[in-house]
């Protein structure tokens, strides 16, 4: 066999390979035909969207070459044969029309499991309405990969519906900026609404804004010379320039900024980029300030904000927090203090609630102090910390503990033995325990709160999501009370909503309303009084009370416990 031949086979093997699911008939073919039967097949489509059909051969190859998914499912019916597998194809073609919109939306690079719901809902054939096929036949012609314009259509329909003519004026008025042919299709790819058209001239004022600054990156910077002259290159080099007009930067206004630090787009891939950002969007700060960071000092892309450990006092003090701050802060966020993980330095703020004192710290001139920053062999070590810590290597679950030390690190807790106290508390795996602190989150708690609350009463993280957000919707909607009071008393949490809250707190809602009792008792002092002593207050405050609580308002099922 030679390489041409094993190429091929490599190719196809690696598709089935990814195949969760392949038709049952076409599995049936032995695997050392399947390249055979797939480039078979592959003719006979070519030649039946060509020939019976009327589509230009270069375009019909390229359906036919690119929609291994759709292909493998229509071949799936039809007999395997060594000898005539291409015209046995043909003729179940011409019996058997195919939705030429399938084979077409994958071919372009459209996911197979997305074409479905892209399908036209009374359309077959191009000949029913050929502006799709025109217009990706117009920009085939100009230069785009075929298998690429499906970033085009996902992003931008509204070009599929462009005449050929309007795609082609719309596509030299960016070529007067002084691009040639490949640069154009890379700003297109990167940045399908330039091809969207509309306003003066056919390009509005933002891609006008835009292009701008792409001639003064390219052009004027010359970073253009630096960029290899094919289209991945092209679209790479955008790619990593759009993820800046993605933050917010303002289209018109960087062009400039991008050029003289044009190094940071040919020296850095964008796993890098984005890795970054995504680090400091954790600090929950205006995303235009995170591009203008990275923008304005790339060489913080070459610190590790991952692996390093940090002392939280120590980076407090690094980054000039005063004295009496940092006193402040030991009192106030004990469980916070001691080590963590740089990676996981903003959550550490954002539960000290100091994220934002922090990124406007590192923003204005102190970006260097975070790849300077070094600790110490001896600093900030706990002894209860590390005497747990040991503990855990020889309990009889050191892997599941260790995940739920690794949550709570995470969202902001030290190496402390108050740290460790939670630990003993907290019930679930870490990726459990995330899912409902994150849904906690989204209830509206913030975050420096939740944390605390977590501190002071670890089993509230013990609750289904769902169970947790009926408890507080009943205590917003029904109680009429804001999350804050939580922060006095967040045990209201751990009570059984059905058992304990709902029927303590209505009956002395109608004990009020009746004018059976003057006294204003507190949320706490309703829930969290224990049943002997509850119902003694019941007695002392009216005689028909005891009869009205267990006739009409009491659990049936006595609950002496408070968790749910």
């Amino acid at each position: 066999m030679n390489f041409f031949p094993k190429l091929i086979f490599s190719h196809f093997s690696r598709h089935f390979a990814t195949l969760s699911k392949l038709p049952n008939n076409f599995t049936k073919i032995p695997s050392k035909y399947r390249p055979k039967a797939i480039r078979d097949a592959q003719q006979a489509l070519t030649d039946y969207l060509h020939c019976t059909r009327y589509i230009p051969f270069v375009y019909a190859e390229h359906i036919a070459k690119n929609s291994f998914f759709s292909l493998s499912s229509l071949i799936s019916g039809i007999n395997f044969s060594t000898t005539s597998f291409n015209r046995n194809v043909l003729r179940f073609l011409r019996y058997h029309p195919i939705n030429e919109y399938e084979f077409f939306f994958e071919s372009i690079g459209i996911g197979y499991e997305e074409v479905g719901g892209l399908l036209p809902s009374k359309k077959f054939f191009f000949s029913e309405d050929e502006t799709v096929l025109e217009a990706a036949c117009a920009l085939s012609g100009f230069g785009f990969p075929w298998n690429k314009l499906g970033k085009l259509y996902k992003e931008e329909i509204l070009i599929f519906k462009a005449s050929s003519k309007e795609l082609k004026a719309r596509l030299f008025k960016i070529k007067e900026c002084g691009f040639s042919n490949i640069p154009v299709i890379g700003i297109c790819l990167a940045f399908p609404y330039v091809l969207r058209g509309g306003g003066v001239n056919e390009l509005g004022g933002e891609i006008v804004a835009l292009l701008n600054d792409l001639k003064r990156v390219f052009l004027d910077f010359d970073l253009g010379n630096h960029v290899e002259d094919n289209v991945d290159a092209w679209y790479e080099i955008c790619r990593k320039i759009r993820v800046f007009y993605d933050l917010g930067c303002e289209k018109g206004k960087i062009g400039e900024l991008i050029g003289r630090n044009k190094n940071l787009f040919l020296q850095y891939p964008e796993e890098v980029l984005v890795s970054k950002i995504e680090y400091f969007s954790r600090f929950l700060v205006p995303k235009e300030d995170i591009g203008m960071l990275i923008l304005q000092n790339p060489e913080i892309l070459d610190s590790d904000l991952e692996t390093p450990m940090i002392s939280v006092m120590g980076m407090l003090k690094h980054f000039g927090l005063s004295v009496e701050k940092r006193d402040s802060v030991a009192k106030e966020y004990p469980y916070v203090l001691g080590r963590n993980k740089m990676t996981n330095l903003p959550n550490v703020m954002r539960a000290l609630n100091l994220h934002e004192w922090l990124f406007d710290r590192i923003k204005n001139g102190n970006h260097r102090l975070l790849a300077n920053y070094t600790l110490n062999d001896d600093e900030d070590l706990d002894k209860g910390f590390r005497d747990s810590f040991e503990k855990i290597q020889f309990s009889r679950t050191p892997v599941h503990t260790m995940e739920k030390l690794m949550f709570l690190h995470r969202v902001g807790f030290g190496e402390n033995s108050l740290t460790m106290k939670v630990l003993a508390h907290v019930h679930g795996t870490g990726s459990e325990l995330q899912e409902r602190f994150d849904s906690l989150l989204g209830l509206g708690f913030e975050f420096s709160k939740l944390c605390r609350i977590v501190h002071m009463t670890p089993k509230v993280l013990n609750q289904r999501p769902e169970t947790v957000e009926r408890k507080v919707n009943f205590l917003c909607h029904e109680m009429g009370v804001s999350l804050d009071y939580l922060d006095i008393f967040p045990a209201f949490l751990c009570f059984n909503l059905e058992k304990r809250i709902k029927p303590r707190y209505r009956f002395h809602k109608w004990l009020t309303e009746n004018g059976l009792c003057t006294r204003n008792y507190s949320i706490a002092s309703i829930v969290a009084t224990g049943e002997k002593s509850f119902i003694a207050r019941l007695g002392r405050i009216h005689p028909d009370a005891l009869n009205e609580w267990f006739e009409n308002f009491s659990y049936k099922e006595s609950d002496n416990s408070i968790q749910d």
